[in-house]
This record gives C-alpha cells, structure tokens and sequence, in this order.
C-alpha cells in the first residue's frame, strides 16, 4: 500500500468535503480489494436508499474530521 494521504488541511470546504468523498471511494476500495465484486455490489447498492443513506453517511463522518483537522477553516 503506497502513502497517499500526506495532509487533511485543504484550502477550502470544498476541497475538504472532495477529500472525504476520495477517503470514502478508498475506504470501499481498501475493504474489498476485488474489482469485479465491487462492480457487481454496486448494482444492489446504488438502487437501495439506505445504502446510499449509509454512504453519505461515511462521507459525512469523514468531513466532520476534516473539518476539525482545518479548524473549521476559520
């Protein structure tokens, strides 16, 4: 596994709220390691809305940490 997140401070809100959408995706990634059963999970999931409930959910939790890693970016 090759380093990548180096730094949570971004210069806006929205590059923070961008990055918890990325720690989101690789959290997913990094959870089931196989593509093609990723692929074929996303035909349940994106048509089920506590699925999609749960995954703004993450990326919810994330930016929160974000958010207080950038001092609410005052």
């Amino acid at each position: 596994m090759s380093e990548w997140l180096t730094d949570l401070r971004t210069s806006t809100p929205q590059e923070g709220f961008e990055l918890a959408l990325t720690l989101a995706k690789k959290g997913a990634t990094y959870t089931q390691k196989d593509k093609e059963v990723r692929d074929e999970l996303r035909e349940d999931y994106t048509e089920n809305a506590d699925s999609l409930t749960l995954a703004s959910q993450v990326a919810a939790i994330h930016f929160q940490t974000i958010a207080a890693a950038n001092n609410y970016w005052k």
